[in-house]
């Protein structure tokens, strides 16, 4: 699993476990535009519920 955080964002930038990992920080309380799916490119991540970057 990596994460970073910039700025006022989580970036989920790997993760290989079997964990819902953005949907685990929503359920503490993260807002899903503070969360950008790093490990997709930034063409796809406008099709998510979270952050483009």
């Amino acid at each position: 699993m990596h994460l970073d955080l910039r700025g006022e964002k989580v970036w989920i930038q790997w993760n290989g476990t079997e964990e819902k990992v953005a949907d685990d920080l929503v359920n503490l309380g993260v807002a899903k535009q503070d969360i950008v799916l790093g490990f997709h490119p930034e063409s796809m991540r406008k099709f998510t519920e979270f952050a483009v970057s």
